[in-house]
Parts: C-alpha cells; structure tokens; sequence
C-alpha cells in the first residue's frame, strides 16, 4: 500500500535540525555542554559515546521533550522553545526508544499503531488507512489483532517504529533500540532501517553503543561529557587510534586490522569491517 512520504529533499537549504550553543544540566550533573550540530534532510546520523556522555539528553532535547537551559534546537526550522510547536515537531521527528515496553500503551497491536495519531487528532478514517500499511512497512501485517506481550522483542520494536511511521514523519530517532533484543531483532530493526533510508529518503538519527552499526551511517558523531570530540565519515572516525579515550571499543573489524598490522600484513587503511577485510586480504578470482 503506498503513502505519500513528507520528507523533503537534501537540497532543501534549510537544516532538518539544528542545533547550537545547546546547554543541559540535571542539578550539578552538565550533560550537554555548548553542543553545536546539523542534520540535513534524508541524512543518517549515528551519535555514539560512553556511558553518561550525554546521547539520551540529546535525543530528548531534538525531540521537544527536554528543552534548552541555554542556545537553541531546530526541527525544520520551527523551534522547541516554542510550546506551539512542539507537536508538528513530534510529527516531523518520531523517537524510539531503548526498551519498547515503555512505548507500547495499548493492548491490542492495531491500537498501539493508532495511540499517536489519536493524539495528534488524525481523523478516524485516515487512521483506519495507515495502521495496515504502517505494519506492512515494518513487516507486522497480519498481527493487527495480536496482544503487544506476545511478540518478540524485535518484534515489539518494529511495533513501536510502526506507531512512529504512522504518524507520517521526516525523520526519526532511535534511542539505543537495539541494544535490549537480541542479535535476530537487532538485525531486523536494523534492515528496517535502512528501508526507510532506501525507500523513503527519511532522516535517521541512531544512538547506539554498538560500534558495528554505526559503520552503516553516513556520518558519524562522538559525545565525550555532554561536547562533540570528534565527527566525520564513519571509517575514518571510528578507525582513530584514540577512540579509547572516550570510552568507546573500536568496531571487530578495526580491532582486526590492527592487530594484522602488527604482525606485519598489510591492510589498506580504509577496511574497517569484517568483511571488507576478507575482500581485501583473500580477493575472489
């Protein structure tokens, strides 16, 4: 079932998001401290750190659900710290977050889909036309009658990106959504993902601590204390020598590579995967 998708197109000169000076504490706790960042339209962002770095506070403060103590946030050029605002905002930018079970409010799987839009006060019939396809795009269909406590975690995570995509947005945000299921529903969420990204031209932004999947990015963010320390294309960041320093363990790949370095093998600086290793050191004939 096809749906006409909002997202607008990269050329669109004004940011997706954007965010400057942005400043957020909890009591003596600064978790954001003077970030600065932008996201164009239809980019796949990965925000990656070690605990406490401030990758939670971010995505709440780009979603509306915090708001800036100082500077500012952006979502397609309408700001949070205007109160009018913050439900387009929620529109345009859905968040996912870590554990699905504290986004799933309905005990039917059709109503979950259903309980965004309710809220938005989408009128019942077009909320009748885009539960089915929302399950067809996250590969739910058929489970419209299921009770939420029945699927598997995967599962349940698509439910909640269901009840996102329902909505209609231009992008969204997942909050470590892979990090409480187990490696078949990461790899489903994931797939899903970049069928969004392929199909729909929707922005992503995926917080994850899982070094491997930040690769799938186009660009790659690092928090260390609440500031960016570094930011770029995914095999140049995540390869630097000086990832430690911020709490975060190098993908396989880059462990890998380093290792045959050292004993004198030769790996062309670029392979950071697994894979690209095995391409690279034994190429097919």
């Amino acid at each position: 079932m096809a749906r006409p998708w909002l997202a607008l197109s990269s050329s669109n000169p004004v940011p997706f998001i954007a965010v400057e000076g942005l400043h957020h504490s909890f009591g003596d706790v600064q978790a954001l401290s003077g970030l600065d960042l932008t996201i164009q339209h239809g980019a796949f962002v990965a925000i990656v750190g070690g605990n406490g770095s401030g990758k939670s506070t971010l995505a709440r403060c780009l979603n509306g659900l915090l708001l800036p103590q100082q500077g500012s946030v952006t979502v397609a050029g309408l700001s949070t710290s205007d109160p009018a605002a913050l439900p387009e905002i929620r529109r345009r930018l859905g968040l996912v977050f870590q554990n699905p079970d504290n986004q799933i409010v309905a005990p039917v799987v059709e109503d979950d889909v259903a309980f965004g839009m309710e809220n938005l006060g989408v009128p019942y019939e077009t909320m009748r036309e885009r539960v089915p396809w929302a399950l067809e795009v996250v590969g739910l269909e058929g489970m419209e009658e299921r009770a939420p406590s029945t699927l598997s975690g995967g599962q349940k995570q698509r439910l909640a990106i269901a009840g996102i995509l329902a909505m209609e947005p231009q992008g969204i945000i997942l909050d470590e959504a892979t990090s409480m299921i187990d490696p078949q529903g990461r790899r489903e969420v994931l797939s899903l993902i970049q069928k969004l990204r392929r199909e729909r031209s929707m922005t992503v932004i995926w917080i994850t601590h899982h070094m491997e999947e930040a690769l799938l990015a186009d660009e790659v963010v690092v928090l260390h204390q609440g500031t960016i320390v570094a930011q770029g294309k995914p095999a140049r960041v995540l390869a630097r020598p000086d990832l430690e320093r911020w709490n975060l363990v190098p993908p396989p790949g880059v462990l890998l590579a380093r290792a045959l370095r050292e004993e004198g093998v030769v790996v062309p600086e670029d392979v950071v995967t697994v894979e690209g290793l095995v391409d690279a050191l034994c190429p097919s004939n």
